[in-house]
C-alpha cells in the first residue's frame, strides 16, 4: 500500500515488518488473550522474538543487538500489536536499553544489554511516584551514600512488569547533591529485583495485559557502587535518553492496535450481509472506517518521523510527543469504530476487540498525559507562556 512505502523508508524495513508479522502471526490474538486469561506471560512469543533478534534491533551489535535504532524497534512493536499482541514490556525495553547503552558503564552494558537483546533478561523501570506524577523534579525516593555504595529509600507507583524482571532501573534523588545544591539532583541505579528491602504490592487494574502493575517500596536497600548509571546527579538528563523512545514505543503499540482493529472492522464489513448487501457498502459504515484509516496513517507517519529524528541524533522531542498524542487519539477512534461495525459481536471476547480498549486508552494518560503533551507543544512549539 502507498502508506507502507512512506512509513518504511528503508528497504530492510519492509522485510523486517514482514518477518515480525509472520512470526507473531503464528501466535496471534487468541494466544495473547489466553495468556491474559490465565495470568501467564507470553513467554513462548517473547523467546521467539529474542531468538530471531527482534528484541535487540535497537541495541548495539557489540552487545548482542542488530545495531539499528528506534526506526526498527518501532516496526517490531507496531507489528506485534497489529497481530493482536500489544506487548507493553517492549515499551520498558525501549526506555532501559538506550539509557544503559548511552550512559552505563562497560560493566553494566556487558551485564545487561546482551540479555535484553536476546530476551533472556528483563529490566523494569521505576520513576512514577504517587505525589510526583508528571513532575519528575519532585521525586522523593532517595539514594544516600554509605561507604562505597548507596542506600535507597522510598516508593514507586505503577511500575510495570517488575514481578517478571530480573532488575529494575530506578530514578532517585541524590541526597548529598540535593542538599548541597538545593536542586532536585537525580541519579539512576540498576539493582536486582531480589535485593533485600524491596517489596511489591500489585495494583488491580482494568488493563487486559500480561504485564502487571505494582507499587514498589524500597526500605534501606543497599546498592553497590557499580549500581550507579553514569554520573551522579545527572539522572534527569539521562532519563531523557529513554523518554523519547518511550513515547515512540507507546505510539507504536497504539498504531498497531489501530491496524488490527481496522483490519478486523473492514473484514467484518465485507462479510456481514444485511438486506442482500455487505454492510460495508453503506457509507454510514464505510466512511467512519475510511476516516479512521486516514488518521491512523498520519499517526504512523509522524511516529516514523520521530524515530528517524531520534536515530539521527536530532531533537525528537516535539515529534515523539505529538506522535504519542496522535496515536492514542486515533487508536481509540479506530477501535471504537471497529467495535461498532461488529454490533453486539464487538463486545464479545471472541472477536478480540473490546478487551483491547483499556490498553489503547492507557496511552492517553501514560507515559506522559495528553495534557502535558499539549503543555509541551504550547510552550516549545507555539512559544506560549508556560502554564504549569
Amino acid at each position: 500500500m502507498f502508506f507502507s512505502n512512506l512509513v518504511d523508508t528503508a528497504d530492510h524495513h519492509a522485510d523486517l515488518r514482514e518477518s515480525v508479522g509472520r512470526l507473531v502471526g503464528e501466535f496471534g490474538r487468541k494466544y495473547f488473550q489466553e495468556c491474559v486469561a490465565k495470568g501467564e506471560q507470553p513467554d513462548a512469543l517473547w523467546k521467539k522474538l529474542g531468538e530471531a533478534g527482534f528484541l535487540g534491533v535497537h541495541i548495539p551489535e557489540e552487545y548482542g543487538g542488530s545495531g539499528g535504532g528506534m526506526a526498527e524497534f518501532n516496526i517490531v512493536i507496531e507489528e506485534c500489536a497489529a497481530q493482536g499482541c500489544p506487548m507493553l514490556y517492549l515499551v520498558i525495553t525501549s526506555i532501559c536499553a538506550p539509557i544503559i547503552a548511552t550512559y552505563g558503564s562497560d560493566e553494566l552494558k556487558d551485564k545487561w544489554l546482551p540479555g535484553i537483546a536476546d530476551g533472556s533478561r528483563k529490566m523494569a523501570f521505576a520513576i512514577t511516584e504517587p505525589n510526583a506524577g508528571s513532575n519528575t523534579h519532585k521525586v522523593t525516593t532517595t539514594a544516600r551514600r554509605e561507604g562505597n555504595g548507596w542506600v535507597l529509600n522510598g516508593a514507586k507507583y505503577w511500575t510495570s512488569g517488575i514481578d517478571e524482571a530480573e532488575s529494575v532501573l530506578v530514578v532517585a534523588r541524590d541526597a548529598e547533591l540535593a542538599e548541597s545544591t538545593g536542586k532536585s539532583a537525580l541519579s539512576l541505579f540498576v539493582l536486582p529485583t531480589n535485593t533485600p528491602g524491596i517489596t511489591m504490592q500489585k495494583i488491580e487494574a482494568a488493563v487486559q495485559s500480561p504485564e502487571n502493575q505494582f507499587s514498589v517500596f524500597f526500605d534501606d536497600v543497599k546498592m553497590d557502587a557499580d549500581a550507579l548509571v553514569g554520573e551522579p546527579g545527572q539522572g534527569l538528563r539521562q532519563v531523557f535518553a529513554g523518554l523519547n523512545p518511550e513515547r515512540i514505543s507507546a505510539a507504536a503499540i497504539n498504531n498497531g492496535i489501530s491496524r488490527f482493529a481496522l483490519s478486523k472492522g473492514s473484514a467484518y464489513a465485507q462479510d456481514r450481509t444485511v438486506w442482500s448487501q455487505p454492510i460495508g457498502a453503506h457509507q454510514g459504515v464505510a466512511h467512519p472506517l475510511a476516516e479512521a484509516y486516514i488518521e491512523v496513517q498520519a499517526a504512523r507517519l509522524l511516529n516514523a518521523r520521530a524515530a528517524q529524528l531520534y536515530d539521527a541524533g536530532e531533537d525528537a522531542a516535539e515529534a515523539a510527543n505529538m506522535a504519542k498524542f496522535l496515536a492514542a487519539e486515533t487508536s481509540l477512534k479506530a477501535l471504537d469504530q471497529a467495535i461498532q461495525v461488529h454490533g453486539g459481536n464487538g463486545l464479545s471476547l471472541e472477536y478480540g476487540l473490546a478487551d483491547l480498549w483499556f490498553i489503547a486508552r492507557l496511552h492517553k494518560t501514560a507515559p506522559v498525559s495528553r495534557e502535558m503533551i499539549l503543555n509541551y507543544v504550547a510552550q516549545h512549539s507555539l512559544h506560549l507562556a508556560k502554564s504549569y
